[in-house]
């Protein structure tokens, strides 16, 4: 079974970037899910697909695996876009805006 530590990305919906400094051990499903013929839901007796562990560091993150003699795979973070300028509402209304504004 092969662990996955990775860096969280950021929440697509908000703008922020809280909890994604810290690094999480992810292990993977074990069996597949199974449909529930009388409801309909996808169930799974492996309990383990649901644990994540935080950690503060990504040597952490290794120290542990390799402490409990998981094998892990690390999963590099994307680099921020580092042209990204934050701007407020009004600027979109600026005289002196490179294009026109249109609707």
């Amino acid at each position: 079974m092969r662990v996955r530590i990775y860096q969280p990305a950021r929440n697509a919906m908000q703008s922020g970037v809280a909890r994604t400094k810290g690094w999480i051990l992810e292990f993977p499903p074990a069996d597949p899910r199974d449909i529930d013929p009388l409801m309909g839901w996808t169930s799974s007796d492996d309990t383990q697909s649901q644990v994540r562990l935080r950690f503060e560091t990504r040597k952490q993150a290794e120290d542990y695996a390799r402490e409990h003699k998981l094998d892990y795979v690390v999963q590099e973070p994307q680099p921020r876009a580092a042209n990204i300028r934050a701007r407020g509402y009004g600027e979109n209304f600026a005289t002196d805006r490179r294009a026109p504004w249109t609707h």
